[in-house]
């Protein structure tokens, strides 16, 4: 099994609060004297509506959205296994949702 790659939806364990769940992957590959974290946007179920949850629809996920507040970097070991990869349009609604909150877009 390679490394998650970006735009890969992965099933990762994200510790004992946030659970074992769906994530985007969001980075690009690091390097070996990089630290081997890997950005993602976790997947939720549980939706609130919030301005900064991208809903997508995806035929391998459980109908929910991104939440791209929620973004952190994850240990590449804690990747689980590779659920399927999203198509460059909604890839480019989270990057354009990812610039929003991070107050990057022009």
């Amino acid at each position: 099994m390679g490394l998650p790659e970006r735009g890969e939806v992965w099933l990762a364990d994200l510790g004992f609060a946030a659970k074992v769940r769906p994530v985007l992957v969001v980075s690009v590959p690091f390097a070996d004297d990089d630290y081997a974290l890997i950005q993602v946007v976790p997947h939720t179920t549980q939706r609130r509506g919030a301005q900064f949850e991208v809903q997508l629809p995806v035929h391998f996920l459980e109908t929910g959205a991104f939440n791209v507040q929620g973004m952190l970097a994850v240990p590449s070991a804690k990747f689980l296994r590779r659920l399927g990869t999203l198509p460059p349009a909604q890839m480019g609604e989270l990057e354009a949702m990812i610039q929003r909150w991070l107050g990057l877009a022009g």
